[in-house]
């Protein structure tokens, strides 16, 4: 496999002197930064303003949410419909109680927001070129008809960042609506296979990379507030794995201080060894960014239960200017140069190895992590970049 041999020099980041040419372009072109991101926006901008319905997830630290912004960046007319009931501070409130628990267990998720009525009433009321839903698993198959014969030329697009193929991911009403979409969008290559979106009736299913938010994920300057809050040698954000909890036990063990935000830790690892510091509790929006930007080695585990080749955070870190050392993948490879972008590991040994290496490397480590941020710019990573050609799949002139 590739990669440097710990202990020995590393390659250089071969893509210094771009970003260096990057930055040194943007400041000599004398515009602010809104300013370059407003031009760039009208250039990816589509010659017609599509009327869109949105509906999936609207809270404000969401990923959803992000592309539901990028979408009126670029000069779309979105009208939203939130899957979730929200508090006063637009976040989603969990439904944990036990009837809601058992309907989601029994794949028939209560739809408490009125997501059905909303959109019925959405559609009697104006007219649309496309529906986008972003895993609404509580919307019924009955309104997808129904969307279809008030509105025959309208177009119809369902989008996750999930494996759409593990059942844990679906409800009953997902898959008897999944025929009724015209397009599919999935961040998942393999649920493109015949055995997989479209044996269970998808008609065309689109394979796209993970996307980072352009105004959320990026590089933030370090605080002494911010590194005393958020800061760590090593670092991982994200819920609970057997498998990344131990490797990051085992870098404990091996004398590395390694700190953990996210959800679903159970009790026994808080405390579990002094080097592993397990929070108990994720980072979201704002926060989120800011512990990436304070953490020297951002590790990129990918989660098993849904079969991942990459993750949000395989975009999301280098975006940030951050540096990342995630498994290896051929996804992982495709998106970002081994050893001159981002880094990566196959085995326990070879994760231990390289933390150790790049922990006493920094100057090294910075040189990538600059390299991964250009890449995620140069090759168009962000929602803004992917959502063009997205949508002129989903319209059907692509």
């Amino acid at each position: 496999m590739g990669g440097l041999n710990p202990g020995q020099p590393a390659p250089p980041a071969a893509r210094e002197d771009n970003a260096g040419s990057h930055n040194q372009r943007q400041s000599q072109s004398g515009l602010s930064q809104a300013q370059l991101m407003a031009t760039a926006d009208a250039a990816k901008a589509p010659s017609k303003s599509l009327r869109i319905l949105y509906v999936g997830p609207t809270e404000s630290s969401s990923r959803a949410r992000l592309l539901m912004q990028a979408m009126e960046d670029l000069g779309h007319r979105v009208q939203s419909i939130p899957t979730e009931r929200m508090d006063a501070g637009g976040e989603r409130i969990l439904e944990r109680d036990l009837h809601a628990r058992i309907m989601r267990r029994m794949g028939r998720p209560l739809d408490r927001a009125g997501t059905n009525r909303a959109l019925e009433l959405a559609l009697e009321n104006e007219c649309f070129d496309l529906l986008w839903v972003t895993k609404a698993l509580a919307l019924h198959p009955r309104s997808l008809r129904l969307a279809r014969q008030l509105q025959p030329d309208m177009r119809t697009a369902f989008y996750s960042e999930d494996d759409m193929v593990g059942r844990h991911n679906q409800s009953s009403y997902f898959r008897a609506g999944l025929p009724l979409y015209d397009t599919v969008f999935t961040t998942k290559s393999y649920n493109t296979q015949p055995g997989e979106l479209p044996a269970l009736g998808a008609k065309r299913v689109v394979f796209v990379d993970k996307s980072f938010g352009r105004d959320r994920h990026r590089p933030v300057p370090p605080s002494a507030e911010d590194r005393r809050k958020f800061g760590s040698r090593v670092g991982f954000i994200g819920t609970f794995e057997e498998e990344r909890a131990e490797l990051m036990l085992r870098l404990a063990e091996n004398g590395m201080d390694v700190r953990v935000w996210g959800g679903l830790w159970p009790d026994p690892w808080i405390g579990r060894h002094p080097r592993l510091r397990v929070e108990g509790r994720g980072l979201w929006a704002e926060d989120y960014t800011r512990g990436i930007c304070n953490t020297d080695i951002n590790l990129g585990f990918l989660r098993k239960l849904n079969r991942d080749l990459q993750t949000d955070r395989s975009v999301e870190i280098p975006a940030c200017g951050a540096f990342l050392l995630a498994e290896r993948t051929d996804e992982h490879q495709r998106l970002f140069s081994e050893g001159i972008e981002a880094e990566y590991y196959a085995s326990a040994g070879e994760l231990t190895d390289k933390v150790r290496y790049y922990l006493e490397h920094s100057e090294q480590r910075q040189r990538i992590a600059a390299a991964g941020r250009e890449r995620c710019l140069a090759s168009g990573y962000s929602f803004h970049d992917r959502l063009p050609e997205m949508l002129r799949i989903a319209e059907g002139t692509a």
